[in-house]
């Protein structure tokens, strides 16, 4: 696309709603409520620390206070140690309504010893199927390690600690639908599903281990356009070097980076699951 075309594009999505820069780096107690989890999720330290806990009763959730139409959003995790088979950590951008927009991190539990499986995934108009999983090439367990996405006009890139493992580009020209219109929520939530998330169901949670805790913190939306009923004006994009961002890409080292991931660390891709697909796969596969 041209770069004439990428500004009035951007001008014209960044009209869709009133904007603001979003102007701190995130305190839980400010920049999040609690859900659901019935005291299980808890905000500590004040507001640096956020705990959200899976017993056999109930797991626990939260949802940021403010909406976003596009960011570069970070948030450090550590996730539950020791024998987590059957619990998931989902940590994702979701909007509202039938046809709603999403960029899932999930984060597959297994047994002691086992790496986890990240599952990402993205919906745009209510549609997903869009599966790609990893492990990891450390232990997410044992530290908190930052979990990063990149939602603008142009693509999403999904990345851990820094190194990009996924990104999705912008095919509207191939008639691929893509997150643009509609402002999302940050949402997380640790809950039981151990009829399909460890093995295809096969292993099921071991509750003499209860309860399950995934913590959070450092959480970053500083570079983001929170979307403000009230505003009058956008003060998102007008500045270029604060907000380049917005039309960010990956360089060499990082395309080298993300293709070092995926030939290394990915155990599913969509794109390569004929089997499901027998009528052709999506269109955005045919592009690198």
């Amino acid at each position: 696309m041209a770069s004439s075309s990428s500004s009035k594009l951007l001008l014209s999505l960044l009209l869709v709603a009133t904007l603001y820069m979003a102007a701190s780096a995130g305190n839980f107690n400010q920049d999040f409520d609690i859900t659901w989890g019935d005291g299980r999720a808890k905000i500590l330290n004040n507001g640096d620390l956020l705990t959200l806990n899976l017993d056999q009763a109930s797991g626990s959730g939260f949802q940021s206070k403010n909406e976003y139409l596009f960011g570069k959003i970070d948030m450090q995790l550590k996730l539950v140690p020791g024998n987590s088979a059957g619990t998931v950590t989902a940590y994702y951008l979701s909007s509202n309504g039938s046809n709603w927009d999403e960029i899932d991190f999930e984060f597959l539990g297994n047994l002691s010893g086992d790496p986890y499986i990240l599952h990402t995934n993205v919906f745009s108009q209510g549609k997903g199927n869009r599966e790609q999983q990893f492990y990891l090439w450390f232990d997410p367990t044992a530290d908190f390690h930052t979990y990063s996405i990149l939602w603008n006009p142009q693509r999403i890139i999904f990345s851990v600690d820094g190194t990009p493992i996924r990104e999705f580009k912008n095919m509207e020209s191939a008639g691929v639908p893509f997150p643009k219109n509609q402002p999302m929520r940050i949402f997380s939530s640790l809950w039981n599903a151990d009829d399909w998330a460890t093995r295809g169901g096969l292993v099921k949670t071991d509750w003499t281990q209860a309860p399950f805790t995934a913590s959070y913190r450092n959480f970053n939306a500083e570079k983001a356009c929170v979307v403000s009923k009230g505003a009058s004006s956008s003060s998102c994009g007008t500045n270029s070097n604060t907000n380049s961002w917005l039309s960010e890409e990956l360089d060499s080292t990082n395309q080298e980076r993300l293709q070092w991931v995926q030939k290394n660390y990915m155990i599913y891709n969509y794109c390569s699951d004929a089997k499901r697909f027998p009528q052709g796969f999506p269109p955005e596969c045919n592009f690198s």
